[in-house]
């Protein structure tokens, strides 16, 4: 289950609200061509995309054991999330209409911080997609959902989430355990980057 971020930063109930509605508005396609938000009719297609464990293993927090109920259960908790302004579960089609991967975006508003996992088919994975995909969401995600806080782990040997998380600019903050919804841990390095410093380096000339 997503932890909330080591720095507790504290929202006043407008910017709160503000998020809150921002999420729940969310239009995938202003994130990119051949997003949608899950639905139950994905099961079956996002079940082929995780029983991958190229892309699923890394993962702490998915519905495991892998199968199309307990994908529609996540599916329906991710929709209730999105409902009350507190999550998204994107969805990236390929040009066949192939899920190609996905994007989970835990929101806490009252807190003005979110957290972002996701993962592409092993096909698109280190062919640079998935770098420019991930830079791209950390900016729509800053703004357009207004959050002040982006969180992210990655397991001490994911060397590949690691070293595009560095190269992205967040601030590595030490270790936390991820805890799995089947009540296992799972070690992972912890990163934190404001808005406020995403900002500055863009202004910069960006990331890389």
């Amino acid at each position: 289950m997503s932890a909330p971020p080591k720095t507790e930063l504290k929202a006043a109930r407008e910017e709160e609200q503000m998020i809150r509605a921002a999420v729940r508005d969310a239009d995938p396609a202003s994130l990119g061509p051949g997003r949608c938000i899950a639905q139950a009719i994905h099961a079956a297609a996002l079940l082929d995309l995780l029983s991958d464990p190229a892309v699923s293993d890394p993962i702490y927090d998915l519905p495991r054991p892998f199968t199309e109920a307990s994908i529609a259960n996540w599916i329906g908790e991710c929709e209730q999330q999105r409902r009350r302004g507190e999550g998204l579960l994107f969805l990236t089609r390929d040009p066949q209409g192939v899920i190609a991967g996905y994007s989970k975006i835990t929101v806490w508003p009252e807190r003005s911080s979110a957290e972002l996992a996701g993962a592409l088919r092993a096909a698109y994975q280190s062919t640079g997609s998935g770098g420019a995909g991930a830079f791209h969401t950390f900016a729509w995600i800053f703004d357009t959902l207004h959050v002040r806080l982006i969180c992210l782990t990655a397991a001490l040997d994911n060397v590949r989430s690691t070293r595009l998380i560095d190269r992205a600019g967040f601030v590595r903050m030490g270790e936390r355990d991820a805890i799995r919804p089947d009540g296992s841990v799972r070690r992972s390095i912890y990163w934190e980057l404001t808005s406020d410093a995403w900002h500055e380096m863009m202004s910069r000339g960006g990331v890389g």
